[in-house]
Formats: C-alpha cells, structure tokens, sequence
C-alpha cells in the first residue's frame, strides 16, 4: 500500500480540480468495482457488492484535496498573487515551489529581500497579500500567456521514506486514506459498501455532504489524516496524537461529536486484535464527518485517521506502520458491521 500512497500523494489535487487523484482513483477501482459514478460536485462514489447485502448501509470516506493557492492578479511585472486554498499556514509558504493550472507551470513563493525588510516587520509573519509567485516572467504579458485567473497552484514536492519508517510527502491527509479505501475496494467484502472519495474537504467539508445526502448512509466511516503535534516545546495536553502510536480513533473534534458506540467498536477491535490505537489530546480540527452527520434525519459517524505532521505543508509526514494498521482496523471494523447484521 506504500508505493500506492506514494503515487497518490505526488499527484494534485487543490481543491475543486481534484481531477488527476479522481481519475487515478477511477481507473484502479473500476476493475474491482460493480459501479463508479462522479456526481456534480465531484465526487467519486464507488459500489462494492459483498458476500452478503445487510441491513446497514454503510459508507467509507476520504477526501481527494488538498490545500493549495488561487492566482488572483497578476502585476505589470509577471508576478502572480494569489490566496490560500484550505487551511494554510503563513510561515511556511514563502519560498516553497509550486506547480500552476494544467500546465503545471512552475513557480516559487517569493517575498521581499530580507535585506529591506524592517525592523518592525521582522517581528511578524508575512501576510499572503504581501507575497508572489514567481513563474519566471518579464512582464503581465509573458505571465498571461502561461497562467490565467483563476488557476490553482499546488505545492511541489516528492513522496520520501527517511527514518524508524517515516514518510515524507504533500497531501498526505488525505491520500492515505483514499488509498486505504481503494485497497479494500481490490478485495472481496462480508458486505456492501460505498465508497465516496469526495472532493472540497479542505474548504469546507462540502462535496462530503452532497454525497451523503444521495448515498443516504446509516453509518458512515471516515479515514483521514489528522494534527500531529509530538513535538519539542509543545504542552504534553496539546500533543494531540503521535505518528507510529497507531491510529487516531476520534470521540469528538472541532466540528463532531462521534457516536459512541461505534468509537466503542473501533477500540474493542483495535485491543482485541492487537493493533495500535491513540485517542486526540487535544480537541481541534474537523473533518467530512461533521457533513455527513447533519444530512437528512442524521448519520452515525465514526472516524479512523492517520496521525500526521505538518499537516497542509509540502513536507508532512507520518508512519507508515500507521497505515497499515489503519488498514486492518478499517476492515476489522467492516467485518462487524457486517456481522452485526445478521443478530
């Protein structure tokens, strides 16, 4: 499953042109699958036919997008200016390479000279509107003829194993858990099951949300990456979750409080099974759950994630003994639904 990842996390997909990851994703799928369809707001929902139908509808999750910019101007330069796409984080974006539109233009954040900055500027965190992408461009007229308003930029960045078995990669939430999704697509099931690889997460759970609404699930599974914060200087109680403690089994974050017996479920099979589990430390974030949740007469979530550092950088990282047991949990958790039934 690494090497899936790996390809998974060096393909773009900012938000709302998740494209090139949906159609990765369709074309490993469809030879396993019994439908796929993509509904409007592009999302990949797959059907999956199991040993049995059962009396749960139940669907698994994980976004297709990452965070990323918008151009929005372009000066009389050739420099681009753009806002964030998703959560980004100010402090790490100047001088990262970037890749622009379906041209995969290349491009660097620049910001002005240290040399001229001031003493008061120093002092604080650039703002987005002071910084540029430089694509390399004489003028407005050399930079038009490669980039348009409106085009998406992702960061540039390479899958990398370094370390006690860590992984280096953008787009790490969530690729990783779409690729474990798609693992399980390529094997047999105790049931039916749906599979969304929805589009937009990270800008504000809304392709989650209309897929659930046409899927109508009774429980639905969300795999994702989430805040890892193990890190020197950090308040032991806002450590959150830790790569290579397993995976992070929510009972509440930023946007959901989870139904409790399926978290429940999750922790009896993770001890029963001898896999690795962690809890947040700290409530923060949000996911597709908090969509899901609220659809129609309401959903019974639960969510299995991937602890992850640096989240929304070009160089998160994580375990990838997490992943595999991510995996196994996930369907150690479809075998009982599955199971559950037929009581």
């Amino acid at each position: 499953m690494l090497s899936l990842i790996k390809e998974l996390c060096c393909l773009d997909g900012v938000s709302s042109a998740e494209d090139a990851v949906r159609e990765f994703i369709r074309a490993k799928a469809e030879p396993y699958a019994d439908w796929t369809r993509t509904d409007v707001m592009g999302n990949l929902i797959v059907f999956k036919k199991g040993e049995r139908a059962t009396g749960h509808k139940l669907m698994l999750t994980a976004h297709m997008d990452e965070v990323g910019f918008i151009i929005n101007d372009i000066t009389d330069d050739g420099y681009l200016k753009f806002a964030a796409v998703g959560g980004l984080d100010r402090r790490v974006v100047i001088g990262k390479k970037v890749r622009i539109g379906d041209k995969k233009v290349p491009g660097v954040v620049g910001l002005k000279a240290y040399h001229l900055v001031t003493a008061e500027e120093e002092k604080t965190v650039p703002k987005l509107d002071d910084m540029y992408i430089d694509i390399g461009a004489k003028d407005r007229e050399a930079a038009e003829a490669l980039v348009a308003l409106g085009d998406l930029a992702a960061f540039e960045s390479d899958a990398v194993e370094f370390g006690d078995g860590m992984l280096k990669a953008k787009a790490i939430d969530d690729r990783v858990g779409c690729a474990v999704m798609l693992r399980l697509i390529q094997q047999d099931l105790p049931m039916d099951c749906l599979f969304v690889f929805s589009a937009q997460e990270e800008v504000g759970t809304r392709g989650a949300f209309g897929a659930a609404f046409s899927v109508t699930p009774e429980i639905a599974l969300v795999l994702e990456g989430t805040t890892a914060a193990d890190l020197p200087g950090t308040a032991a109680h806002k450590r959150v979750a830790a790569p290579g403690k397993g995976p992070v089994l929510s009972f509440m974050d930023g946007g959901t409080a989870y139904d409790r017996e399926l978290f429940e479920l999750l922790r009896r099979l993770a001890q029963e099974n001898g896999i690795p589990w962690q809890t947040k430390d700290y409530i923060s974030g949000g996911n597709d759950a908090s969509a899901i949740q609220r659809t129609k007469a309401g959903v019974r979530v639960a969510a299995v994630s991937a602890p992850v550092r640096y989240l929304h950088t070009p160089s998160s990282v994580a375990s990838v003994r997490d992943f595999g047991h991510m995996y196994t949990l996930t369907r150690k958790f479809i075998e009982a639904i599955a199971a559950s039934s037929n009581q």
